[in-house]
């Protein structure tokens, strides 16, 4: 491993660095610059220091992203606490078991969050802080009280002139292997762990986008921040890296709905764009597909100048309608759609795919969209190696297995899970894949979601839902097993069935060609042998995977 920069150093200097460069903004609200969230950094230390808040005791923060989430993230951190971050979309009893879990003495908590909590289910809590103005909403120690009553007289009486860039001291130890943060999963299989992320994991992620994004992403340049902050992807790289960096990022407060975003995009044009497949998958299904798919149009298509000229106009537009000044998307979080995909390579549209686990702060595997293959997650990322576990990793399908700088201390106060997943130094992620002789990863599913055919064969649910999902009027699907029977369980398009005059009964007649057309595309012990309809979306995490375990 290359040598180990202090973590919290990296902080320091940014902010001495960029201290009067814009930093951290609520889209449509306020602006940070560097040298005020070094100000707010060093209140927050008071406050911390007064209330009684020691090194190493856990700060939980719970709320949508804004700039002060960052900013208290940031001085807990700087502080020699462990940062506890919740995604603000988990339901109050999850929010309430985290907080006791990890033992947080403070809660850090959005204003849309803090009126589903109950105070008396987190006791050993020492106080509730309000993320928008961090006033205290729950004090149980007079220490907490005073110090937040006292706190503009105590910053004053230790900075009587005013506070300076040459101010800025954090002292901390310097282990690569100190805890970091606890994370708590999102929940796709099972019940939320809590991730133990050491510093060198949070180091080597920020080296990683150096190596890969430095020459392209640039002191100053602005980015746009639309996953979940107590996510380790969003934090990862579109929080930690830019800020260390010295860029400017913008938080999407609200629900980053495709019309938001786009809107996001044209004002800001980011120069690096970081998402979830669903948000790219909805723009260019509702905003790209429908003109390539009309009669007049795919004839066009067929024609070879023609075709190439209109792909052209699709690539332009599309890069347009992300701000155009990006270099690439990076897609990951979950699977890419297969014919969202094939029109991305066919317009050679600058995407990569990568692949990561909250476990490896997060990430695993990556390329750059000019060596990217189509349909792999890219290969091995700086400083970590990855095996399948198969007597032929080129052909059969193993479990993903993963090493180095990256990968987590363990689950928190779970050591079965912890002895059961990390094994000899590797991490078993619970994927499954194959990997060409280039080193390039191709995932094929998750082990727990891995069906068994009568005759015993492999079924991957992912790679049939990923056909069906193309199928007309199919919003989203899982697929299911019952009685040895594979079933499909489906979310319409409800607005494009109504577009297309299609009530209740003519849209199950529809569904019912899918699934025979379907069964054309598979092999025979992938064949579906009944739909089902869901009138609501399926339930999801915050990275927008389906939670699948609550449908079998």
């Amino acid at each position: 491993m290359e040598t180990y920069t202090d973590f919290v150093d990296l902080i320091a200097e940014s902010l001495k660095k960029n201290w009067d460069l814009d930093a951290l903004t609520d889209y449509q609200g306020v602006t940070l610059q560097y040298k005020d969230v070094a100000r707010k950094i060093e209140k927050l230390h008071i406050l911390f220091e007064n209330a009684g808040v020691a090194k190493g005791d856990k700060i939980a923060l719970c709320g949508r992203n804004s700039a002060n989430w960052a900013t208290a993230f940031l001085a807990t951190l700087t502080y020699g606490a462990v940062a506890v971050p919740i995604l603000h979309e988990f339901k109050a009893q999850q929010v309430h078991d985290i907080v006791n879990h990890s033992e947080a003495k403070i809660l850090f908590v959005g204003d849309m969050v803090w009126p589903e909590l109950d105070a008396q289910a987190m006791p050993h809590l020492e106080g509730i802080i309000n993320i928008p103005d961090y006033s205290v909403l729950l004090s149980r120690t007079e220490l907490l009280t005073d110090a937040r009553e006292r706190l503009n007289e105590l910053f004053g009486r230790k900075y009587p002139k005013y506070f300076r860039k040459e101010h800025i001291s954090y002292t901390h130890a310097a282990d690569p292997d100190a805890l970091a943060l606890i994370n708590y999963t999102s929940g796709t299989t099972s019940n939320s762990k809590g991730v133990m992320l050491p510093f060198r994991a949070l180091w080597s992620n920020y080296q990683f986008a150096i190596e890969v994004l430095g020459k392209q992403v640039h002191r100053g340049d602005s980015v746009i921040s639309m996953l979940p902050l107590a996510h380790m992807y969003g934090m990862a790289f579109e929080f930690i890296f830019e800020f260390i960096h010295g860029c400017h990022v913008y938080y999407l407060t609200r629900i980053p709905s495709p019309k938001i975003v786009l809107k996001a995009f044209g004002e800001i044009k980011p120069v690096i764009v970081i998402s979830v497949p669903l948000i790219i998958e909805k723009i260019i299904k509702k905003n790209v597909l429908p003109k390539l798919q009309t009669p007049s149009m795919k004839v066009l298509l067929k024609l070879p100048f023609i075709s190439g000229r209109i792909l052209d106009k699709v690539r332009q537009g599309l890069i347009e309608a992300f701000g155009g000044n990006f270099y690439e998307i990076i897609i990951g979080g979950a699977a890419f759609n297969s014919e969202v995909e094939d029109l991305l390579n066919k317009i050679h549209f600058p995407y990569t795919v990568g692949y990561g686990a909250t476990e490896c702060a997060p990430i695993i595997s990556y390329e750059d969209w000019q060596k990217f293959k189509k349909g792999s997650c890219g290969k091995a990322a700086p400083r970590m190696e990855i095996k399948i576990d198969s007597p032929d990793p080129q052909h059969t399908v193993g479990e993903i297995l993963t090493r180095g700088a990256n990968v987590m201390l363990g689950y928190f106060k779970n050591p079965e899970a912890t002895k059961s997943t990390l094994v000899d130094g590797w991490y078993h992620t619970g994927d499954l894949g194959v990997m060409d002789a280039e080193g390039n990863l191709f995932i094929r599913g998750r082990s727990k979601n891995m069906l068994l055919g009568a005759s015993g064969q492999n079924i991957y649910p992912e790679e049939i839902e990923d056909k069906l999902n193309t199928l007309p009027y199919v919003n989203e699907s899982i697929v299911v097993q019952r009685d040895e029977k594979l079933v499909a369980l489906i979310h319409p398009d409800y607005d494009e069935a109504e577009r297309d005059g299609l009530d209740e009964n003519g849209l199950r007649m529809a569904m019912e060609q899918n699934r025979k057309d379907l069964n054309v595309m598979v092999a025979a012990y992938e064949r579906i042998s009944s739909v089902e309809l869901h009138k609501t979306e399926f339930e999801k995490t915050p990275k927008r995977s389906i939670k699948r375990f609550l449908y079998k």
